[in-house]
């Protein structure tokens, strides 16, 4: 008896490129590609059983975005690897989507043959990337070295508190409901949190708060 098939879900908005990959998919030997959704939501409102092995997951989707929907599709499906597929490799989205628990950050114009590669690898537990997002990771790590701790941010415990809730990949509406303070409070910690550290954007805060020392 053979090997069971690698079950692959595949989100993808775009109905022309999402017919092309599920084809080449449901090609491969030891593949199969049974459900198809053009969202994040839709994805979420199907039946969660039986399980599915790898998420091919689009980041810029209407609706929800792939890089927030990682964080709902990682409980329903808790034993998939999430695998970004995407034109963008800027580097926010990147942080983010990795911050939210994706395995692997691939590019649309992967040749055919890589991406099936690549999702065998993460079926395996590997972490793939695409030869462009891998050199921007390690250039984030790198930025990453330990430094010395600073306590000269003056971030309050509150403040805190929440950088370490956006750091696990927490949106603003999951962070106010643990903090049990309203989204408009949040905005304003945000804000605040971005004057104090001199970043503008939540990966920024996020690297340098880890950089420095500041999350435990």
């Amino acid at each position: 008896m053979g090997e069971p098939l690698i079950d692959v879900t595949l989100i993808e908005d775009d109905r022309v490129f999402r017919a092309g990959i599920a084809e080449l998919v449901a090609t491969e030997p030891g593949m199969r590609c049974t459900r198809r959704y053009d969202s994040v939501e839709a994805a979420l409102a199907a039946p969660a059983t039986p399980t599915t092995d790898v998420i091919l997951l689009d980041l810029n989707l209407r609706g929800m975005l792939g890089s927030e929907g990682v964080i709902a599709l990682r409980s329903r499906y808790p034993t998939a690897a999430i695998l970004m597929l995407t034109v963008y490799a800027d580097e926010e989205r990147i942080f983010e989507s990795i911050c939210n628990g994706a395995r692997g950050y691939v590019l649309k114009n992967t040749p055919g043959a890589r991406l099936l590669e690549f999702v065998r690898a993460a079926h395996a537990g590997g972490a793939p990337m695409s030869p462009e997002v891998a050199s921007k990771v390690l250039r984030v790590f790198r930025e990453l070295r330990p430094a010395a701790p600073r306590t000269d941010f003056a971030l309050t415990t509150q403040e805190l508190r929440l950088v370490g809730l956006l750091a696990e990949g927490h949106s603003y509406q999951n962070a106010a409901e643990q903090l049990s303070i309203s989204i408009n409070t949040i905005r304003n910690h945000v804000r605040s949190v971005y004057d104090k550290l001199h970043v503008h954007s939540k990966s920024e805060a996020v690297a340098k708060a880890l950089k420095h020392g500041l999350l435990r």
